[in-house]
């Protein structure tokens, strides 16, 4: 493990980046967002996950590569939400009209304090105070990354100091054959409830995938303009597989604790000669598989699953599991 300062945010504080290093996958996150920068698998020459070459690009970060998110991930619809009989008027920072990821100064784009690091981990933390982006109490996040052999788990835990809604979670690309987009990735999802949604906002409560042509429940093609949340459970639990994701004999499951998943098939990504190594990234060039509570909860029945109390602590767990394999071949 190494950890070396390698930026200088126009504030004066230092970006810090750490290499982690299990016996198959390598990763580098920045203190910057919490940003998972790269991620390589043994054997192979291009990381699996998408990122910046340069710190410094994390401050603009349109397409929010690799960050940590929130501290409500997702949208919130108006920008705003009621709790315990207060509105709270939050940060519009999509278009004038809806909260996107915690507003513009999410915990996406902050530098975040470094609380413990080894060979193959790294736990940061944030503090977020009572009024930032327009939400109530002061949250303190932690997140922590730590390679297991082949596999990759991101934690994420908050606590308040009054009642709030919290709903952080890590917003990675993933790219598994290196090529320039994702057209031949298969897609398979344990879930066959998503819901629907009019500009990102839902319309009902889940609804079956088919009736939106979006049962992805057989390996399938990463359907074009795919931006939707697939639900698992109502509340929290124990880690499930929520999908498997495989191109060119390397397999990815993803399993989390979170009872949704946003799944995005980055079409409006833009990125030109910022990327890894200077690639360009376009539209569709990587995946984004973020396990969180399902869309706009704080103005939608499932209100309870981002409620946050003094005295009760947020968690999270998702792990990302990688193999050489065979295509369509489930991870064992």
């Amino acid at each position: 493990m190494s950890v070396e300062a390698i930026a200088t945010l126009p504030d004066g504080d230092v970006i810090l980046r750490f290499t982690l290093q299990s016996n198959q996958l390598r990763a580098r996150v920045l203190s910057f967002g919490a940003a998972l920068q790269s991620l390589y698998l043994d054997g192979l020459s291009h990381s699996l996950v998408l990122g910046y070459d340069t710190p410094l690009s994390y401050l603009a970060n349109p397409a929010y590569l690799g960050v940590i998110v929130g501290r409500v991930a997702n949208r919130i619809s108006g920008g705003q939400f009621s709790l315990d009989g207060r509105r709270y008027e939050l940060d519009r920072n999509e278009n004038g009209k809806t909260t996107l990821h915690g507003g513009r100064d999410g915990c996406s784009h902050r530098n975040w304090d470094v609380l413990d690091h080894g060979t193959s981990h790294v736990t940061l933390g944030l503090c977020l105070p009572d009024g930032h982006m327009g939400f109530p109490g002061k949250m303190d996040l932690t997140v922590s990354y730590r390679l297991y052999d082949t596999s990759l788990r991101v934690e994420l835990s908050a606590q308040t100091d009054a009642p709030t809604v919290c709903n952080p979670a890590p917003h990675i690309y993933f790219n598994l054959d290196g090529r320039p987009n994702i057209d031949a990735h298969l897609l398979q999802l344990e879930s066959d409830q998503v819901i629907p949604v009019e500009n990102g906002i839902p319309q009902s409560g889940p609804v079956a995938a088919s009736t939106q042509n979006l049962d992805i429940t057989q390996p399938r093609r990463v359907p074009p303009g795919l931006d939707h949340h697939f639900c698992f459970f109502p509340h929290a639990g124990a880690p499930r597989l929520m999908a498997t994701v495989s191109a060119s004999g390397i397999a990815m499951e993803v399993r989390s604790t979170a009872p949704g998943l946003q799944i995005y098939d980055g079409s409006g990504l833009e990125v030109r000669g910022e990327g890894l190594n200077g690639t360009n990234y376009g539209p569709r060039a990587g995946l984004a598989l973020e396990p969180h509570c399902w869309i706009d909860a704080p103005n939608q029945a499932w209100s309870h699953q981002a409620a946050l109390k003094p005295g009760e602590i947020f968690h999270t767990q998702s792990e990302f599991c990688f193999q050489q394999t065979t295509p369509h071949q489930r991870i064992t």
